[in-house]
């Protein structure tokens, strides 16, 4: 099972990773992403806005789907929402299996539809920010 959250406050990597492990001698392989707020062109924070039952449903349904084409023991996604800061933790997608491989690209198709599937509006202080067609290409290769 793939426990999904969008919070306002941080979260801590670590902490997340030794949930997910704890009493567990099945697992082999623990694959973790943290995405962090960039301070790119002048950026001062990023506002994301969200609607909770929304969000909520979209990433389980993510989640749901990522634990249906890989053997995944457990995982954790989490996605920050408010005002962040750069240098912030967004986003923490942790997945963990037998084997690496099924780790690696789960944690990736996470990712990546969370990038582009998931319902959060961010604001750079100058205006909405647009989605990517680099993040759009990604998420289609699944």
């Amino acid at each position: 099972m793939i426990v999904t959250r969008a919070q306002a406050h941080a979260f801590d990597a670590a902490a997340e990773t030794s949930a997910l492990t704890a009493g567990r001698t099945d697992i082999g392989a623990v694959v973790t992403f943290t995405g962090h707020v960039r301070a790119e062109n002048g950026l001062e924070a990023l506002t994301l806005e969200h609607y909770p039952a929304m969000t909520e449903r979209s990433m389980a349904a993510i989640a749901a789907e990522a634990a249906a084409r890989w053997p995944l023991l457990g995982g954790t996604v989490i996605h920050r929402h408010g005002r962040l800061l750069p240098g912030e933790a967004i986003v923490l997608v942790a997945v963990a299996s037998a084997h690496r491989q099924a780790a690696f690209e789960a944690a990736e198709f996470l990712m990546d539809w969370l990038k582009t599937r998931a319902p959060f509006w961010k604001h750079d202080g100058s205006g909405w920010v647009a989605a990517k067609a680099s993040d759009d290409d990604a998420a289609a290769r699944w």
